[in-house]
């Protein structure tokens, strides 16, 4: 029989969502913002922070976060799971581009070579916290500039880390994947089923 049990997501990934429901996790979204004096987590790395080290940092931040949320609004206490994820490429970050400028340097950067992308996901309930981590190899073909300026045309890149979602048409760029293609959409779906287990959902 399954445990009749929810989580609390903090993210407003639309991709995180879907995944959650694809392996059967009942979840309720809670929207990281101010309360009572705790902002949003800043997702900004510091000085000669490693993009492992960061992800993990922002997860475990939001799922804090989160946690804060529900202690202070008086909420079941179900776990709260945060997750971030960045693209990294010769050991620089790339997160979320602002503008499409932006996100046409971070394509053409990412053409016709091999990047990672790594995703941590946290999940706290009280004071427990268990974080996973997710990293892969993705190898994107060359991109010419016509193939850059359509796929910008879709505004896809939006709110995504190194500016493509794998998913979607930037699939076509992708020649390989090694590691978690789940992980790269943002929510490693292994990782997140071994951390619900641990705390007691089946799945």
């Amino acid at each position: 029989m399954l445990v009749d049990k929810r989580i609390y997501l903090a993210s407003q990934s639309s991709r995180r969502r879907d995944l959650l429901k694809q392996i059967g996790v009942a979840f309720d979204v809670l929207p990281l913002r101010a309360v009572r004096g705790r902002m949003d987590v800043v997702e900004i790395p510091h000085a000669g922070e490693a993009a492992p080290e960061f992800v993990q940092r922002m997860a475990i931040e939001k799922a804090a976060c989160g946690w804060h949320a529900v202690d202070v609004r008086h909420l079941l206490g179900f776990p709260v799971l945060g997750a971030d994820t960045v693209v990294e490429v010769d050991g620089a970050i790339l997160g979320k581009p602002a503008i499409r400028t932006e996100a046409e340097s971070m394509l053409r950067r990412l053409s016709g070579r091999e990047h990672q992308v790594h995703t941590a996901v946290a999940v706290q309930q009280g004071e427990r916290v268990e974080l996973r981590l997710s990293s892969s190899r993705v190898r994107f073909a060359v991109l010419d500039a016509v193939t850059i300026a359509r796929y910008l045309e879709t505004g896809e890149y939006l709110g995504k880390a190194g500016a493509y979602a794998i998913q979607g048409r930037a699939g076509a760029f992708v020649e390989h994947v090694d590691g978690s293609y789940s992980g790269v959409m943002g929510l490693p779906l292994y990782d997140t089923a071994i951390l619900l287990r641990a705390f007691g959902l089946v799945i």
